[in-house]
């Protein structure tokens, strides 16, 4: 059982990182408290009643108190950011005593320990702006989607940006592959698969092959073609708690794993060859993607058909238009060369792509 007093945050901890404090002599209570900081990543600071050195109590991003030590912090300075945990859910005197001492929410153990790992953890790796996910769909096969969706990222890792490039087709023979790396140490997402509630953001970044100054989630050469979608759920949240920026790179099907990847993304940009065939495919590829994405906007590729241009290509797909894919080697024959696309920083593609992360970060507010 949990229950809301108040519910702030702790005024300066966004984006902070720090220690959680817990004040208890109740040892099986601690116990349990210990647990879940290990849980979630972090490293607790442990006292019996108010701490000595100053400052500690208001410092702490998080202060977890057993409902023994109540008594003991009542005349502590009020603050946010003050949880009482206890045991006994049929304690009425349980929330006069979280009045007491200014507690923003009381929790009763073993109910409570989901919410309180997802909050410790919140502190324990900081939780700011989350990132600009941004995701790339063909709308047709072959419509360049992959390279665009790795130019996107290899451009963002250069600008400076924390990026990681997310390969959410199983069958695309694999996104590490595209960017020379397929040898690379570190885990592919098989890896994930059993993965269910919280994911620690560093510990994922960490895990992750490093290509170009970018991590990258891709798949490894074995038989797994799917990923539960509580796994895409968990793995792509604790992606975006780390900011910066985030690309997914998205088959042009809609299972529920996918669809949990189009919930999580603020932008999806659907990439159409400037052809009849392909902008009838892409309209298709468009209404099921729509179903659960509402920013889907339209990236057009040339050469063009007559009577085609990329206005009349966004017209006909009822979408707005981002822009026009930049035609460059890179782009037509992806993954001839170890050159990743958007390496020159000066070609086309890579400038399309720095014009496109100026303003989307700029809309999401994150410039």
């Amino acid at each position: 059982m949990t229950g809301t007093v108040t519910h702030d945050p702790p005024p300066g901890t966004a984006g902070q990182q720090g220690r959680p404090l817990i004040v208890t002599e109740d040892a099986q209570l601690l116990d349990d408290l210990l647990r879940l900081c290990a849980a979630a990543g972090a490293t607790p600071e442990v006292h019996h009643g108010l701490p000595e050195r100053r400052g500690s109590w208001e410092a702490a991003p998080l202060v977890l108190v057993g409902d023994d030590a109540a008594r003991r912090v009542r005349g502590a300075a009020r603050r946010r950011g003050v949880v009482l945990v206890g045991r006994d859910q049929d304690d009425p005197g349980v929330w006069r005593r979280a009045v007491e001492i200014g507690a923003d929410h009381v929790l009763v153990l073993p109910d409570g320990e989901q919410w309180l790992v997802d909050r410790i953890a919140d502190v324990a790796e900081g939780v700011g702006r989350p990132a600009v996910t941004v995701g790339v769909i063909g709308g047709r096969g072959g419509a360049g989607a992959s390279t665009l969706a790795c130019a996107l990222a290899v451009t963002s890792a250069r600008e400076g940006l924390r990026t990681l490039l997310v390969d959410a087709d199983p069958l695309g023979g694999g996104l590490d592959v595209l960017l020379g790396g397929e040898t690379a140490e570190g885990l592919r997402w098989p890896a994930f698969a059993a993965s269910r509630g919280r994911i620690g953001g560093g510990a994922l970044e960490e895990s992750l092959p490093e290509l170009h100054s970018l991590r990258v989630l891709s798949w490894d050469r074995g038989d797994c073609v799917a990923i539960p979608p509580q796994a895409v759920r968990a793995v792509l949240a604790a992606a975006r708690r780390r900011g910066g920026a985030v690309v997914v790179d998205l088959p042009r099907r809609v299972d529920e794993g996918v669809a949990e990847a189009l919930a999580q993304l603020d932008v999806g940009l659907l990439v159409v060859p400037a052809e009849l065939r392909a902008v009838a495919a892409a309209a298709r590829v468009a209404s099921a993607v729509g179903m659960v994405l509402r920013d889907l906007r339209v990236v057009v590729r040339g050469p063009y058909a007559p009577g085609l241009d990329e206005r009349e290509v966004a017209r006909l797909l009822g979408l707005p238009l981002v822009g026009e894919v930049p035609l460059e080697s890179g782009l037509r024959r992806p993954g001839e060369g170890r050159t990743p696309p958007g390496a020159a920083a000066r070609g086309p593609l890579a400038r399309f792509c720095t014009a496109f992360w100026e303003r989307t970060l700029i809309e999401a507010g994150a410039a």
